[in-house]
């Protein structure tokens, strides 16, 4: 069974042309031992051409029923074979009922059942009305039960099929709902944020510019802190603006987000330093700001050095982003924690890898390792997603080091 479901649909049939038309040929020449060669080519001619035509019963169901009932109500006429005779049309009525024909399969029968009646009842002599009447009676219950059959068939199949169309329903239908779930999370996440967020932000940004501006109007100088918060606080109003733009967009991707600050040397600590953003930008940048990062270190009394080796490239957005972050969370986290020390940035590009490392003097020593927090898991999380490698401890010579390496290749 299993070799023939391997078999295709066309293969199947001619193998049932096949050993219905050895059957019969068998039958021919047992049956018939003592008939002229004339008498007995016609009848293998007749059993051949009924058997093969079995093997259209699938693709053209009328033709194979018009054939095989032509030429095996012609070997029934001449050869008076009984009951075989009727296979082959039995096999091409079903076919054609399983494929939703009626009328002719029940026409096909009337013929070929009325024309074996009626040649018995002339020719036959060595049985009895009643004996023939029975065998055509017989012949009609087969013809009956493979017309049952191939309705039974037929209605299975449909049955499948609607079966088969409701569970692709359904599957489509939780698709959209999860679908519109999701896109109602997204919405009340963003509800949440400009909540929880932007008023507090806004305030920032709003006294900052006040004490700035009173300020310059007693003509005193602005301190650096100030400004620094001043900028930032805009840039974090323009990127929780460009993010709550992407959460009500759901054919947008989501922006890379800023990495939740927690301490590499203790405590939680405050906002990053952040890049200033035009306002038409909708995702942080890359590398490319690293200099105004520095600057803004700097200016808040972070003395900071940079040191790039290798040629300056295009880099995937992801890594270019994950790589931004991670100084940015570096240098963040050496500005709340460690003191009055100094910052060393190394970007290295390589062929394979981008590697990232900011170095600090500050406090740390190797007898006291960093309880990781949130900062320092958003790093690991951004490096495991490319499928790099994120190194963060402190020095055998103090200070703490953060160093990545970022892949430039797909992760396998």
């Amino acid at each position: 069974m299993r070799y023939l479901e391997r078999l295709g649909p066309s293969a199947q049939d001619a193998l049932l042309a096949g050993v219905v038309a050895v059957m019969l040929t068998v039958n021919v020449l047992v049956g018939s031992p003592h008939r002229d060669p004339a008498g007995l080519a016609i009848d293998l001619v007749a059993v051949l051409a009924g058997s093969l035509a079995l093997a259209a019963w699938r693709r053209a169901p009328l033709l194979a029923l018009a054939g095989s009932t032509a030429a095996m109500l012609g070997y029934a006429v001449h050869a008076q074979p009984g009951p075989p005779a009727a296979f082959p049309v039995m096999i091409s009525v079903f076919g054609a009922v399983r494929y939703g024909h009626r009328l002719l399969p029940a026409l096909a029968a009337a013929v070929f059942l009325g024309a074996n009646l009626a040649r018995d009842l002339v020719t036959v002599t060595d049985r009895s009305d009643k004996d023939i009447l029975q065998a055509t009676i017989l012949l009609l219950g087969w013809f009956v039960a493979a017309g049952v059959a191939a309705t039974v068939t037929r209605h299975r199949q449909a049955y499948l099929e609607q079966a088969e169309q409701r569970a692709a329903e359904a599957e489509r239908t939780r698709e959209e709902v999860a679908r519109r779930r999701a896109g109602e999370e997204r919405l009340r996440i963003a509800r949440e944020l400009h909540d929880s967020l932007t008023h507090s932000i806004s305030v920032i940004k709003v006294q900052a510019g006040v004490a700035v501006h009173l300020a310059r109007k007693r003509g005193e100088e602005v301190p650096a802190a100030l400004l620094a918060i001043q900028e930032a606080s805009g840039d974090a109003m323009r990127e929780l603006r460009a993010t709550l733009e992407v959460l009500r967009d759901d054919s947008a991707p989501p922006p890379d987000p800023a990495p939740a600050h927690a301490p590499a040397h203790g405590p939680a600590h405050g906002p990053a330093p952040a890049p200033a953003l035009a306002p038409e930008e909708c995702v942080p940048s890359g590398l490319d700001r690293l200099d105004d990062l520095v600057r803004r270190a700097r200016s808040i009394g972070l003395p900071t050095t940079v040191t790039v080796a290798g040629a300056r490239r295009a880099l995937p957005p992801e890594v270019d982003r994950a790589a931004y972050r991670i100084v940015q969370e570096a240098l963040t986290n050496v500005s709340r924690h460690a003191g009055a020390a100094a910052a060393q940035v190394r970007v290295e590009y390589a062929d394979a890898e981008l590697v990232v490392q900011v170095d600090d003097d500050g406090s740390a020593s190797a007898g006291e390792p960093p309880v990781p927090g949130t900062g320092l898991r958003g790093m690991r999380e951004r490096v495991s997603a490319l499928g790099g490698r994120l190194r963060t401890e402190p020095r055998p010579e103090g200070g703490f080091t953060v160093h990545a390496a970022l892949p430039l290749r797909e992760p396998a």
